[in-house]
């Protein structure tokens, strides 16, 4: 099953350090039944990206944790590592929610995506706001929002080792 891995700057570095990447709490993100089902419509590639979608905001929180240890040399970019998997299920979360078992080896690693520089700015807002937005605040939603309207860009597992070396 193809999955969406939220991640973080550290993690990609530690990715290409070791060539595994640990998901934190062993969460991800899939096409699953119960998102397939929360969607009047939509294909598969459609329901897809609404799966990498939340992958995208479970990095803002990452995120949030990061910036929140004063780890502020972290790059604000949400990353998404996308990879083939055998997962189990996690009703009791999101409807898109999967546990993976162990860390993603990088040869199941499909793609990554990951925030262009542009969007920093929005992402940093969003990633101290994310706590709110989940709570209801409007205005925080607003700054995830922001956040969202930028499109993650892909690459190629093989590119991961140069992006993470740029300062």
């Amino acid at each position: 099953m193809r999955v969406y891995v939220p991640a973080t700057w550290p993690m990609l570095r530690t990715l290409v350090k070791t060539g595994r990447l640990d998901p934190i709490g062993g969460t991800a993100f899939a096409l699953t039944p119960a998102l397939r089902e929360a969607y009047t419509s939509g294909d598969d590639e459609e329901l897809e990206y609404a799966a990498m979608n939340e992958a995208a905001r479970a990095s803002l929180r990452l995120l949030s944790v990061e910036f929140g240890l004063g780890e502020e040399g972290t790059p604000a970019r949400r990353v998404v590592v996308a990879a083939d998997l055998d997962v189990t299920l996690r009703p009791d979360l999101d409807d898109g929610a999967v546990r993976i078992a162990g860390s993603v080896p990088f040869e199941v690693i499909a793609s990554v995506h990951i925030d262009t520089e542009e969007a920093e700015y929005a992402v940093r807002q969003a990633a101290g706001a994310v706590d709110a937005a989940d709570m209801g605040d409007l205005d925080a939603e607003f700054l995830i929002g922001e956040a969202e309207d930028h499109d993650l860009a892909w690459y190629d597992p093989s590119e991961v080792a140069f992006l993470v070396d740029r300062p």
